[in-house]
Parts: structure tokens; C-alpha cells; sequence
């Protein structure tokens, strides 16, 4: 008897183990949550990350999926949260990708893009106005910008987004940026559907082995 009754407990303690994994996986899908670790200072939107590791991830958001939360190694401090747009590629890769704009020798480089592993869309950043016209005289190609009275939270989910030509010209973000509009409010693998299913089995499981314990003790 004590047996039987041991087997149900661990039987529940591996349920909520279960729950507990998927849930979190799901929560870093639905998030992004990337840890990337810097050997030099970076510049993302006008902020310099200095040498170190840091956590990007999206920030919890329905209105709008391309606001990145940059938080420090442990992410006990978030250092900045900046807007990005969704920068498409045709061939996704199993590890997290960054990309760079070209810099002036002796400056630190600034990040341009952000892929998630496996992702068609990654997340190209946007530059305080002033910042992003400096940035495309240097590297002599547009770069993504906003006012820059816009460029901090909380009103980065309603803020449009232009793209600053070398000339110092605005022009739209399609001309320079490949970009594919989606409808989808969240991403297939953020569903909830899988944990759902995991759930129900777990507790059909718990279930039938209750229902056996019980008749053996009969």
C-alpha cells in the first residue's frame, strides 16, 4: 500500500516537472529570449553595451512584436528597450545570428539585426534620428530611424518608423528594408495548443493510475 502510494506521488512530481518545462519552453519562444555574450563594446539604437553577456528578448507585448528588451547577464537590470521592425531571410539557421553595420575604425560597432534560431524574421533595430543620419553617412547606406523624442518607452508601439538616406533624406522603411507583412498574433510554436495536450495526458495518466491503485486495494 505505502508502495502504490509512493508511485502516485512521484507520478504527480513528474507532472509538474513536465508542466513547469514546457511552460518555460514556451515562454522563450513566445519571448526570443536570446543570451549573446560580446568580446567588444556594441551600440544598439544609440545605447553602448559594453564587452559582456546580455539577454535579448522580446518584450510582452499583443500590440506589437518588435520592441527588444535588452537585459543584463543575470536579468536582474533591463538596460534598454529599444523598436525594431521585421527584417525577413530567406535561409534561417539553427543558431542566433547578428548582424553589423559598418563603423568607423575605432568606434564600437553597431548592431543592426537580431535573427532568433530557426526564424525567417529577426529584428533590425531602429536609431534615434540624429544617430541614424551619423550612421548612414558613415557606412554610406540607410538606416532605420524615428523621431528622437519617440525613441524611448512607453511610446515605441505606436511610433512610426522612417529610414535616413547618407543624404540626410527620409524615405520609406519598404524601399530599404525587406519586410513581409503577417496578420498571425502569434507565432505557431507560441501556441498554447501543446501544453494544453500535455496537460491532458498527464492528468489521463494520473488518472488511470489512481483508478488501478484503487481497485487493487478493493
Amino acid at each position: 500500500m505505502k508502495s502504490q502510494k509512493l508511485n502516485v506521488f512521484v507520478l504527480c512530481l513528474l507532472a509538474l516537472a513536465a508542466l513547469f518545462v514546457a511552460n518555460t519552453a514556451k515562454a522563450d519562444t513566445w519571448n526570443k529570449a536570446t543570451k549573446i555574450t560580446f568580446p567588444e563594446p556594441v551600440e544598439v539604437s544609440g545605447t553602448v553595451l559594453q564587452s559582456g553577456t546580455y539577454w535579448f528578448q522580446l518584450m510582452n507585448s499583443p500590440a506589437n512584436r518588435n520592441i527588444v528588451q535588452i537585459w543584463n547577464a543575470d536579468r536582474s537590470q533591463l538596460i534598454t528597450t529599444v523598436l525594431a521592425i521585421p527584417n525577413y531571410r530567406l535561409h534561417p539557421t539553427g543558431d542566433t545570428v547578428i548582424k553589423f553595420a559598418e563603423r568607423p575604425t575605432g568606434t564600437p560597432e553597431a548592431v543592426k539585426a537580431w535573427f532568433y534560431p530557426g526564424d525567417n524574421f529577426g529584428q533590425e533595430f531602429v536609431y534615434p534620428q540624429a544617430r541614424a543620419t551619423q550612421l548612414a553617412q558613415n557606412a554610406a547606406e540607410p538606416v532605420l530611424a524615428v523621431r528622437d523624442d519617440q525613441a524611448a518607452a512607453p511610446v515605441l508601439e505606436k511610433t512610426p518608423v522612417k529610414a535616413v538616406e547618407p543624404s540626410g533624406e527620409e524615405v520609406e522603411i519598404a524601399e530599404v528594408v525587406d519586410t513581409v507583412t503577417t496578420t498571425e498574433a502569434l507565432p505557431e510554436t507560441g501556441s498554447s495548443l501543446p501544453l494544453l495536450g500535455l496537460v491532458g495526458l498527464l492528468a489521463l495518466g494520473a488518472g488511470l493510475t489512481l483508478r488501478t491503485v484503487g481497485n487493487e486495494v478493493a
